[in-house]
């Protein structure tokens, strides 16, 4: 019971606190306030007083405190909107994104070009050692596709490096396949 009675006296403090408290964004003077409907100054804001009386409804008996009105402030904010920072990273990264693509699509369609070009070639059965010096030139505008695209960070430095090790690969297999190239034997140490 006792525990009640300092409870309503707390609140009852808090409410005489929150009475003589009041916004106003036009007034320089702290301690006499108003709130205006119209201000443009809290617009995202609402303010609203209720009467409560839910709390003496309880059957609490409250002898030495006097019955006072409680008032209850509810503060409305407007949703969050993104900071103009986070919005420029949002278009700096789509257009990195659409340029990566563009990027990354240009390697693929000219390792395409050279792995299909290399194909035709190895299916070829009479094919000769000069028919590579096109195919070569192909491999040479890889590289360099792929090589731009590792400097500009479109691409890792291990994933051009791979790349590149395997267009090589399929054109020494080419040249193995034909008898063009005869790998080295491994020296035994």
């Amino acid at each position: 019971m006792a525990a009640g009675v300092q409870c309503v006296s707390s609140c009852l403090a808090l409410t005489s606190k929150l009475s003589s408290l009041s916004i106003n964004g036009s007034s320089t003077s702290s301690s006499s306030v108003a709130v205006h409907s119209n201000s443009t100054h809290f617009r995202s804001l609402s303010f609203s007083a209720s009467l409560s009386h839910n709390f003496f409804s309880r059957g609490l008996s409250m002898n030495n405190v006097q019955r006072r009105i409680r008032h209850s402030i509810v503060c409305e904010a407007a949703p969050q909107k993104k900071a103009d920072s986070a919005q420029k990273r949002d278009r700096q990264a789509e257009k990195r994104r659409i340029y990566n693509k563009a990027r990354k699509s240009e390697v693929k369609t000219r390792m395409k070009k050279v792995l299909d070009a290399l194909e035709v070639l190895r299916k070829k059965p009479e094919a000769q050692a000069e028919e590579v010096l096109p195919i070569e030139k192909l491999i040479a505008e890889a590289y360099s596709v792929i090589d731009k695209a590792v400097k500009v960070g479109t691409l890792h430095r291990n994933t051009g490096a791979r790349r590149k090790s395997r267009l090589a690969r399929r054109k020494k297999a080419v040249e193995i396949h034909h008898g063009w190239y005869a790998p080295a034997p491994a020296a035994n140490a």
